[in-house]
């Protein structure tokens, strides 16, 4: 088994694959309004319109209310990347910090109000942990 994806479902496609192209520094591959991936080296961050998921009933899919999970991506220096891309963050739950378990880590709200963790890993357990996954 492999793990491919996540998708965010949104009111506003468009808003939120920019608020990480800009955050990530990639670009997104859009399908018109309803559907953008942002394609990482291991899996897909996918961003899809309600109409992407209208066959699963009403309201069993609710956009922005989101307070439980949180999209990790592992970056090669998570301050530089903080001062690349601070100038444009509305919400930023924690700055630059190095967590006890090893990682360095940016915590930010996406504009839908999803938790968003830019890491490096700092400590040598976690330096070895991620050393195999590429970036």
């Amino acid at each position: 088994m492999s793990f491919v994806s996540v998708r965010l479902i949104t009111a506003d496609v468009h808003r939120l694959a920019d608020f990480y192209e800009r955050l990530l520094g990639t670009p997104a591959a859009r399908t018109g309004d309803v559907f953008a991936e942002l394609p990482t080296a291991v899996g897909t961050l996918a961003i899809g319109s309600l109409a992407t998921v209208a066959m699963l009933g009403e309201g069993v899919v609710r956009p922005g209310e989101n307070r439980s999970a949180i999209v990790e991506f592992l970056v090669d220096d998570v301050d530089a990347r903080y001062a690349e891309v601070a100038d444009f963050l509305a919400d930023v739950v924690a700055p630059p910090t190095t967590m006890p378990w090893g990682n360095r880590s940016l915590l930010v709200r996406d504009p839908d109000g999803n938790l968003v963790n830019l890491f490096t890993p700092v400590a040598p357990q976690a330096v070895e942990k991620f050393a195999g996954i590429p970036r």
